[in-house]
């Protein structure tokens, strides 16, 4: 592919982000109770990362900006029929599914680790919510701990239903989309 079939769609910012999220995210999981202050700041991390993303999905570039790629239920619903009939349009940036499941990994990331800052200062009596967690029954820090891993194992579930996505998105367009969010580059819609 020569230079000028390319065209920069995801800037650093997105890159890095992206990249970094699926490192704390695995770190997170991982390590579990086995090494928990590894696992904590694996999650500070996930949470920091959300904060500046959800900045940069207001004030950023048009291809990481939500209002480019967030589409309504219905416009995903469709997507996915075209994708599931092999006729799905191509879109330079996110398409409507994929944008669906950036919102739904959000949330579910954002559950997980407020739930983790509750198990943690309810439990280990640390972190940024131990001064409200403190006195309560342990029964609540047994809940968190079950709810934060329901969001845990829900986002894995997510991220493998993302993978999916990415793979056919992939064949059906004949691009590489995982290389695109390593170089930033994706090949121009032709018009």
């Amino acid at each position: 592919m020569t230079p000028a079939s390319l065209v920069k769609v995801w800037d650093p910012l997105v890159r890095t982000f992206h990249w970094a999220l699926v490192s704390a995210f695995a770190v997170a999981f991982f390590t579990e109770d086995d090494f928990l202050q590894l696992h904590s700041w694996a999650g500070y991390l996930v949470l920091a990362l959300l904060g500046v993303r959800l900045v940069w999905g207001l004030a950023g570039p048009a291809n990481a900006r939500f209002a480019e790629f967030v589409r309504s239920p219905a416009e995903v619903f469709r997507y996915l029929q075209d994708v599931a009939r092999f006729r799905a349009k191509r879109y330079l940036g996110h398409n409507p599914a994929g944008g669906a499941m950036i919102v739904l990994l959000f949330g579910l990331l954002t559950l997980t680790g407020v739930s983790g800052l509750a198990v943690y200062g309810s439990q280990e009596f640390a972190g940024p919510l131990a001064s409200l967690m403190r006195g309560m029954p342990a029964a609540w820090g047994e809940a968190f701990e079950e709810m934060h891993e329901f969001f845990a194992n829900a986002t894995l579930s997510l991220v493998a239903l993302h993978l999916l996505g990415v793979m056919l998105a992939s064949l059906q367009h004949g691009e590489n989309l995982p290389k695109s969010m390593l170089t930033g580059f994706k090949r121009r819609i032709s018009e």
